[in-house]
C-alpha cells in the first residue's frame, strides 16, 4: 500500500553528533523558523557521547511544538542518521541540513522555490569550493570529474548537507545509501543514474562556531569507494567499456605495425587484445548482474 503523504507539506531533517556548544541555542532558532513557516522538524541525535541528548531532550520538553526527537543508542553514522530521518518524514517534501549551525534557514525557502519553480525531485544547495577548505575541495573536485564522467551531469556540490527531496524518491532509495559521511554524495548520484531531475542553487554558508569537523581525508576516501560500489550497481558499463577499448587500440596499436612489417603477431599485444575481449564480457556480465541487484534493492 502506497505511503500517504501530507501534500505539499515540508519537514526539515537534522543528524546531530556531539553538536551540544552549538545545539543549546541552535535548536531554539530552527524551531522558531519552523512554526514561523509551518515546517515540520525532526532531529537524530546519532549517540552523542557528549550533553546533546540532554540538550535535545529539554529543548523538545520546552517546545513543545512540530519538534520530533529521535535517539540512536550508540553512534551510527552520518548517513544513518539521515536514514532514520527521512523514514519518519510524513509531508511530501524533506530538505536535510546540518546541525554545526553553518546552514542558513533562508536558504531553505531559496530551495523550496527553486524546486516549486522547476518541479525538481532533488535541490541541492550548493557551496563555494572555498567555503570547505583546501583538502576537502581538492577532494569535491575529484568526486566531482569522477560523478561527470559516470553520471553525466556537472554538478558543483555533491556532498553539500543543504538538500530538498521529494520524499517518496528519497525514501525508494535509502536502502541503496550508506550509513557512512558518503550519503550526500551516494543520495545525489542515485538520482542521477536514475534520471530524476537534479537541480542547484548558490547559497552561503556561516562559519562552524563551535567543535571541529569530522569530514578528514578518510572521508573522501570513503566517499569515492561508495561511488564505485553504486557504478557498479547501475552503471558498470561505464567503467568495463571504456577499460576495454583502452586495451584494444593499446593492442592494436603495438601489434599492426609488427603485422605490417612481416614479423608475425607479437605476443604483447595479442595479450593486450585478449584481455580486451576478457573485460568488454566481464562488462557485459557485470551490467547484467547490476540488473538484478538493483531489482533487488528497489522492490524489497
Amino acid at each position: 500500500m502506497a505511503e500517504i503523504l501530507m501534500k505539499n507539506q515540508l519537514t526539515i531533517v537534522v543528524p546531530a553528533y556531539n553538536e551540544a556548544e552549538t545545539l543549546s541555542t541552535y535548536v531554539y532558532e530552527l524551531d522558531s523558523f519552523c512554526v514561523e513557516n509551518k515546517i515540520e522538524l525532526i532531529i537524530v541525535n546519532d549517540g552523542s557521547s557528549d550533553n546533546t541528548k540532554d540538550i535535545l531532550e529539554k529543548a523538545s520538553s520546552d517546545l513543545r511544538s512540530t519538534f520530533k526527537l529521535i535517539n540512536h543508542k550508540i553512534n551510527k553514522g552520518y548517513g544513518a542518521a539521515l536514514k532514520t530521518g527521512l523514514s519518519n518524514v510524513n509531508t511530501q517534501f524533506a530538505v536535510t541540513m546540518d546541525s554545526d549551525g553553518q546552514h542558513r534557514f533562508e536558504d531553505v525557502l531559496k530551495l523550496k522555490e527553486q524546486q516549486n519553480l522547476t518541479d525538481s525531485d532533488m535541490v541541492i544547495g550548493s557551496r563555494e569550493i572555498n567555503s570547505s577548505g583546501l583538502y576537502r575541495a581538492i577532494g569535491k573536485k575529484i568526486i566531482k570529474k569522477f560523478v561527470k564522467m559516470v553520471a553525466r551531469a556537472d554538478l558543483k556540490d555533491l556532498n553539500s548537507g543543504l538538500k530538498y527531496y521529494k520524499t517518496d524518491l528519497v525514501k525508494r532509495y535509502l536502502k541503496l545509501c550508506p550509513d557512512s559521511m558518503a550519503f550526500s554524495e551516494i543520495i545525489t548520484l542515485t538520482f542521477l543514474t536514475q534520471k530524476h531531475l537534479v537541480t542547484e542553487i548558490d547559497i552561503q554558508v556561516n562559519d562552524r562556531v563551535n567543535g571541529v569537523s569530522t569530514i578528514n581525508t578518510k572521508t573522501a576516501f570513503e566517499a569515492i569507494l561508495e561511488v564505485i560500489n553504486l557504478v557498479m550497481l547501475f552503471e558498470p558499463a561505464r567503467i568495463f567499456f571504456p577499460v576495454s577499448f583502452f586495451f584494444f587500440l593499446m593492442g592494436m596499436a603495438w601489434g599492426l605495425p609488427i603485422i605490417i612489417s612481416g614479423q608475425g603477431v607479437s605476443v604483447g599485444a595479442s595479450l593486450l587484445l585478449l584481455f580486451s575481449v576478457m573485460v568488454f564480457l566481464v562488462g557485459l556480465l557485470a551490467t547484467q548482474l547490476s540488473y538484478i541487484r538493483r531489482d533487488i534493492a528497489l522492490n524489497n
